[in-house]
Formats: structure tokens, sequence, C-alpha cells
């Protein structure tokens, strides 16, 4: 059995990392609802590039083919990346009239998979879904808003941590589902906050954690890069940007070697940070729902195919790949977001309902403190 100190202890930490992270978890709450279900979002409102029916076995063309084609839509300028999408026989070229590319200098031409031909071209834009996912991920500003949710984070575990420690001898005493009738609006708010709590509080950790992690995804990526990427491009650097023979062949080497891996996009020879001037880099990811989100690069060396190299991803970094999933419930389908959007709704009333708890609370304090002062005064006189 606590002792009342520290249950008062423990109920002071509960009110205060309860109250600053509040309000930040309620906005990430509600703009978290729409972005479980951002792919069906987008495919509702966004008039996305599609493929032409054909029949399912229709032969592939060779991705160089396809680059060759968005070269000779923009003669001159320089193919940065190509993007294999997975669900469409559909690929997209990625191009910049420089090298090292420019902020807003990018065209992306789709291009049939099958027959080559140009689809369209996608036009650069902010829609709905990314502003949303601004505000959740950053507040539109930037790492510091980062770091700051990812620390509202951490003290809202604290806060569900210490609300176990506070109300659990008293929900115990109570059967599971209880609502105290009679009582007033505040305690049958305080029963209600408690139970959902109790009911939720295993998949809040679990958000509250993952949240935190994705939070250091920019400063991890960088950590991995100043690591790895220094030492293991060191006979490379200074060298100029080799010519590719075939992009189909890296790409087709990589399949061989990595069989139960998905091709995801590649990324051309280049003297920019983000890649070498002397391998093409084949982005690779798991072909199982939960293993989707963990991207594998594979260099395959521009001059000599058969030189691949496959740097190990650290355990940092495979912990922020398989946190996305599970912080926004998409690697079960549609059934597992809806179980989430449920919860997140849940998570919502808790919030609101803690707030509301604390306001009613002041108001009722006044009034405990006044009552023994009267009664005092009124015995004194008798």
């Amino acid at each position: 059995m606590a002792r009342p100190q520290t249950i008062r202890l423990w109920s002071r930490i509960h009110t205060w990392t309860s109250l600053i992270s509040m309000v930040f978890l309620l906005m990430l709450c509600v703009t978290g609802l729409p972005l479980v279900f951002h792919d069906e979002i987008d495919e509702l409102l966004e008039e996305e590039i599609a493929a032409p029916e054909m029949p399912a076995d229709t032969p592939r063309a060779s991705l160089d083919r396809a680059i060759e084609v968005a070269k000779q839509r923009y003669p001159g300028q320089f193919v940065l990346l190509a993007n294999l999408k997975q669900t469409e026989p559909l690929v997209t070229v990625a191009m910049s009239p420089t090298a090292i590319p420019a902020p807003g200098q990018f065209h992306r031409v789709t291009i049939d998979a099958r027959t080559a031909e140009v689809l369209g071209e996608e036009t650069p834009h902010q829609d709905v879904m990314d502003i949303v996912l601004r505000i959740h991920k950053d507040m539109f500003t930037g790492l510091p808003g980062e770091l700051f949710l990812g620390v509202m984070g951490l003290v809202f575990v604290v806060s569900l941590i210490s609300g176990i420690i506070v109300y659990w001898p008293f929900m115990r005493r109570l059967d599971f589902g209880t609502i105290r009738r009679g009582s007033s609006p505040r305690l049958k708010w305080l029963d209600t906050h408690n139970l959902l709590g109790i009911v939720t509080v295993t998949w809040a950790v679990v958000v509250g954690i993952t949240g935190t992690i994705n939070t250091l995804a920019t400063p991890l990526f960088d950590l991995w890069r100043a690591q790895l990427v220094p030492v293991l491009l060191a006979p490379y650097q200074g060298k100029p940007v080799a010519p590719i023979p075939s992009v189909q062949s890296a790409v087709s080497r990589v399949r061989e070697k990595f069989p139960d891996r998905l091709v995801t996009s590649v990324t051309m020879p280049t003297s920019a940070r983000f890649g070498s001037p002397q391998h093409v880099i084949v982005w690779t990811k798991g072909a199982t729902p939960f293993t989707a989100r963990m991207l594998q690069p594979v260099l395959v060396d521009a001059n000599n195919g058969e030189n691949i190299i496959a740097p190990q991803v650290p355990w940092y970094l495979r912990a922020l790949q398989v946190s996305r999933p599970l912080h926004f419930g998409d690697y079960g389908g549609l059934p597992l977001k809806i179980v989430w959007a449920l919860l997140d709704l849940v998570t919502i009333i808790v919030l609101g309902s803690g707030i509301y708890l604390w306001i009613a609370k002041r108001r009722t304090a006044p009034a405990r403190t006044k009552l023994p002062r009267v009664r005092h005064a009124v015995e004194s006189k008798i």
C-alpha cells in the first residue's frame, strides 16, 4: 500500500505533466486522426496519374528506356532518381537543370512502365494533408518543433504512468466500468476519465513513445550519414560522376542478390551529399506490411555492376523505421486504421476531460477552503 505522501507526490507529477503536455497532445490527436487515413484521403482528393488498363501479364519495358524517354522530354537536364511505384506499373523520373538539385526546379515525369510512354508530369504542390502533416510533425517550425513535440511526447508518457500509480488504488475498489451514479458531474467525469484512460493506456504509451522516436528522424539519419557515409565513400570522393551503362542491369543485380526485397527507387551517381559519384544507389524495402517501412540502400558500382555494397542499417534507424507504422497503425490495412482512429477519439475525450477536471477542481477549491473559515467564525460567536 502506497503511503499518502507518495500518492500526493505522484498526484502532483500527474497533474503538472498532464497540464504541460495537454494542449499539444490534443493538437497531435486531432491532426493525427486524418493522418491515419492519409492514403485513403489522398486517393479521394488527389487526381493522380493512373496507368491505363492492360492485361496483368503485360511485360514491362526496360528502366533504361523509361529514363531515355524522360531525357527526350527535357533534353540537357540531369536525371536524379527514378521511383518505381509498387501498386501500379508506373515509373516517375525526377530531373533537374543542375547536377546538384535546387529547390523548386524539379521535373517529375510519370511514365508507363510497360509501354515507356509519358503519361503526365507531377506538379509540386502542397495539399490539405501536407499541411496537416506539417502541423502534426513540427508545427511549421522545422527541427526545433519536432524535438519540442518529442519532449511533449515523453512528458505525456510520464503523465500516463503517474496516472496509473495515482488512480489504480482507487479504481480497484470499483467494479470495472463503474460510473458512480448520483454523484456530482465532476465525479462522474473523473470516473469516465479514469476508465477510458485505463482502457487506452497501452495504446497511448506505444503511440507516445513511437511519436517521440519519429521526432528524432532527422538527427538520427544525419548521425548515420556522418558516421558511415564518409568512411564508405572515402575511396570515391573527388572522383568525377560516373556514367551509367545500364540502370536496369543494376536493379536486376540487386533483385537477384536480395530476392526477398522490393526495389522502390534508384538514385543516380551524383556529387551531392545524398549520393555517391561512382555508385547507383538502389533503395529496397521489405515485402511484408510490417517490413515495408524498413528501407535498405544497396550501392552498385556504376563502372562494375558486379561490385555491390549493402551497408548495415544501425539499430537506432531500425527502431525508427519500425516506430513509423506503429505510430499511425498503417501496417495492418483499413481494419487496423479504424481501430487506431477509435482509440485516438477516446484519447481526445480523455485529454478533454482532464482539462475539465482540472478547471472544475480549481473552481471548487475556494469553496472548500472558505467553508471551514465560516464555520469557525460562527462557532466563535456562540
